[in-house]
């Protein structure tokens, strides 16, 4: 038994470190203000994704109409999130052919359907806030959390053009480029808050659209853990009147 027990101490202790050890050597996560039961938060992170994510990158296992969860109607959908000449009922696809694509930026863009599940809400969080002018790059941008990205920062408009500054430093004996922070080359349409405001609430977005029933999937699951231990007390209580007669 003791045995065991260290076994399944051994196994938790590697699934705890599992984060740690996923953001090691890489630039530091910082943990995405998610709240998947905000429907504004929500109905903002669709605005943006559909005005600036869906020119470049598709969402092909998302469906129009199921931002009828996010409590609008098919004529708001119609109105304000769909550009194209496509029906609500239609795929969240894009124009761009992916030859074309690869050509523009060297890669074909992911799609985003489950991008939250594959990347994780911290890292989507931290990359969307840590884009910085690069003149080496052919997009003229280039990013902390993903070095060398192929893809250009397509809200610089909100958050401005900035300059990332780094220091040099020696760490196990080698000399390394440190990064020091950030400084504003050009403002942008939102303060600096006011674009943390709108990337968290991209991510919120992209987070529900990877499971838009996530939250009744939660609540449902509340009511059959309660379901089972109120069955465990019953199923208890019947096994000892069977055998309370039984010596």
């Amino acid at each position: 038994m003791k045995k065991l027990l260290s076994i399944f101490a051994l196994v938790g202790a590697c699934f705890a470190a599992m984060p740690a050890m996923a953001s090691e050597g890489g630039f530091p996560l910082e943990p995405a203000p998610l709240d998947t039961s905000d429907v504004s938060s929500l109905q903002r992170g669709a605005k943006l994704f559909v005005n600036y994510c869906l020119n470049c990158h598709g969402a092909s296992m998302m469906r129009y109409n199921r931002l009828k969860g996010l409590d609008l109607t098919d004529e708001q959908i119609q109105q304000n999130l769909l550009f194209s000449a496509g029906k609500v009922g239609e795929t969240m696809t894009i124009a761009m052919h992916p030859k074309d694509a690869k050509a523009f930026f060297g890669a074909i863009p992911p799609d985003l359907s489950v991008i939250a599940r594959a990347r994780g809400n911290d890292w989507l969080y931290t990359y969307l806030r840590t884009f910085y002018r690069d003149d080496t790059r052919a997009t003229g941008w280039n990013n902390l959390v993903f070095p060398s990205v192929g893809m250009p920062h397509v809200l610089w408009e909100l958050q401005g053009q900035r300059a990332a500054k780094f220091a040099e430093a020696e760490e196990h004996g080698e000399k390394v480029h440190k990064f020091t922070g950030f400084e504003q080359i050009t403002p942008g349409k939102l303060s600096s808050q006011e674009y943390d405001q709108a990337a968290a609430d991209l991510v919120n977005y992209l987070n529900w659209m990877a499971e838009p029933e996530q939250s009744h999937r939660k609540r449902l699951g509340v009511w059959v853990l309660l379901f089972l231990g109120m069955f465990t007390v019953f199923a208890w209580r019947l096994n000892a009147a069977y055998w309370k007669d039984v010596r």
